[in-house]
């Protein structure tokens, strides 16, 4: 079995055809796109309101709605645009870790977003998140961008920029974030790939993000063990990203110490979601990947 196969099987891809047209994007780009002409020749079609989130247009509030309910929401529409999906994947070396690894887990997945946005007559486009500046002395957290994709002729091109990621080194995830949203020239769906276990400012990165037209998902990827950590007595621990060498004593006061700061930042991604109209899916590398690309698609707030 290829690489290229790997990430995408011929199972994997039935189960994408049979929920591909379930996903929606709430920004575009503005740029008339190849789906744009099955629909009405250039025309806007109202789909659905959504809540308003804040850094939404309030050109696009519903105010007639607003006097109705006395809550603002959003228009939306089945516009004839061109929708750009942007992938960012961390390649830092906390990705290194896990059977199957997160890296290989944040690859699969990003291509199956990216499948279903091409099959989609969209656009798609791999970014891979790592510091550059120890790879080339450039001060980027971008190592990849790749070139935008479009509709399924541009499903190679789209894996092969995924088979350039690998994990290594450090990140800074919330440079990657604003790095990504200045080479972006309209706004799209933005889906970042992580275990967000960076300590940057990637909340105020996202919400700049938000503010700036973008649709944002956030996939989180984690192991059995780093939520479920089943460990005990004297280590030596070494930072994956860093390679420092930490001396820890793990009893069950630092357990729950680890846990109650996962769960603490598993709650602050959830309640930034909830309050800028994003989602939000957490998975377990040992999870199946179709369950996962199931609530991305429904746009859940896991």
């Amino acid at each position: 079995m290829t690489a290229v196969s790997n990430l995408l099987d011929a199972s994997f891809v039935r189960q994408l055809e049979a929920i591909r047209r379930r996903l929606q994007v709430r920004a575009r780009s503005g740029a008339v796109g190849d789906h744009a002409a099955r629909r009405r020749g250039g025309a806007a079609e109202f789909q659905e309101h959504r809540a308003y989130a804040p850094g939404d247009d309030l050109r696009r509030v519903d105010w007639a709605a607003f006097a109705r309910t006395g809550e603002p929401v959003l228009k939306l529409f089945r516009a004839e645009e061109d929708v750009v999906v942007r992938l960012l994947v961390d390649g830092s070396a906390s990705l290194d870790f896990g059977e199957p690894s997160k890296i290989e887990v944040a690859r699969r997945l990003a291509a199956a977003f990216g499948y279903m946005a091409l099959a989609g007559s969209q656009r798609a486009q791999i970014l891979l998140a790592k510091n550059r500046s120890q790879i080339s002395g450039h001060n980027a957290s971008l190592e990849h961008v790749g070139t935008p994709r479009r509709g399924r002729a541009g499903l190679p091109g789209l894996l092969r920029d995924l088979l350039r990621t690998d994990a290594g080194g450090t990140l800074d995830l919330a440079r990657s974030i604003e790095q990504t949203v200045g080479l972006s020239p309209r706004p799209g769906l933005l889906v970042a790939l992580s275990d967000f276990f960076d300590g940057g400012p990637v909340l105020s990165a996202l919400t700049r993000a938000r503010a700036a037209g973008h649709d944002v998902a956030l996939v989180q990827i984690v192991t059995r063990s780093e939520i479920e950590p089943d460990l005990e007595g004297d280590y030596a621990l070494s930072d994956s990203e860093t390679g420092e060498l930490v001396d820890v004593t793990i009893d069950p006061s630092a357990i729950e110490a680890y846990v109650l700061r996962f769960e603490g930042l598993v709650e602050e991604l959830r309640a930034w979601c909830r309050k800028h109209g994003a989602s939000y899916v957490r998975t377990v590398t040992d999870e199946p990947l179709e369950d996962v690309v199931r609530r991305f698609v429904a746009r859940t707030v896991d």
